[in-house]
């Protein structure tokens, strides 16, 4: 039987699977059930760089194997598949076990990722290569149309990221919500917080992403000077 929770999901995946069984296979952890989606996450990561690679040899007909391969790793890493299962609020579905409960695992980037990837494993199984390759490239969207592949600058969460790793500061913090506005376009309003600066810097955008590299952004721009 389907939740209302994974209902929510699939509109959101704009996917039906007629075996609820692997979505929900998908959506555990391995602290919750012995049956988990370890073996789907090792299908769906396979998958993932597949699709992303074709997409990008198809759209970048110049680009040469380093600069495909180095576009590739920045898609398919662990940051950018939590980003997409904040996306889709994973957190809201996945299913722990007590200890993770207790932890907040459901706010950790490598469960929302590895929950990413088993759901691709998982809509591969269920509906086949064109079902799922259709999922990646709707969820990847925005991200590959916005790809200069003569860009070399860093965008600025990863900017932000690395600043803070480097200066051995705890990583940032993002939380992501939804907000009503009378434009029935989605508008979206995301937190940043680190540690370094005592108040939790607010943007807006049109997307999860937008918002939260605009809040980054932001946060870039208050530590200069104090790093």
């Amino acid at each position: 039987m389907i939740t209302s929770k994974e209902t929510v999901l699939c509109k959101k995946l704009q996917v039906s699977f007629n075996d609820v069984l692997l979505l929900k296979k998908a959506l555990t952890h391995r602290s919750a059930a012995s049956k988990n989606n370890e073996r789907l996450e090792y299908l769906g990561d396979a998958i993932l760089s597949f699709v992303i690679a074709e997409a990008l040899f198809k759209r970048f007909t110049e680009a040469k194997e380093g600069k495909l391969s180095r576009i590739r790793a920045s898609l398919v890493k662990g940051v950018t598949l939590a980003e997409i299962g904040r996306e889709l609020n994973l957190s809201n579905v996945v299913i722990l076990g007590p200890g993770e409960l207790k932890s907040g695992g459901y706010r950790r980037e490598s469960i929302l990722a590895d929950t990413v990837e088993a759901i691709f494993g998982a809509v591969y199984l269920d509906g086949g290569m064109d079902e799922v390759q259709s999922l990646i490239l709707r969820l990847y969207d925005e991200r590959l149309a916005s790809i200069d592949v003569n860009e070399t600058v860093k965008d600025p969460k990863t900017q932000l990221q690395e600043l803070l790793q480097s200066r051995k500061h705890p990583l940032p913090l993002y939380s992501v919500k939804e907000i009503k506005t009378e434009s029935k376009q989605p508008r979206f309003e995301a937190s940043c917080q680190v540690a370094l600066l005592k108040k939790v810097i607010v943007a807006q955008g049109d997307s999860h992403r937008k918002a939260e590299q605009k809040s980054a952004e932001r946060v870039l721009t208050l530590l200069e000077g104090k790093l």
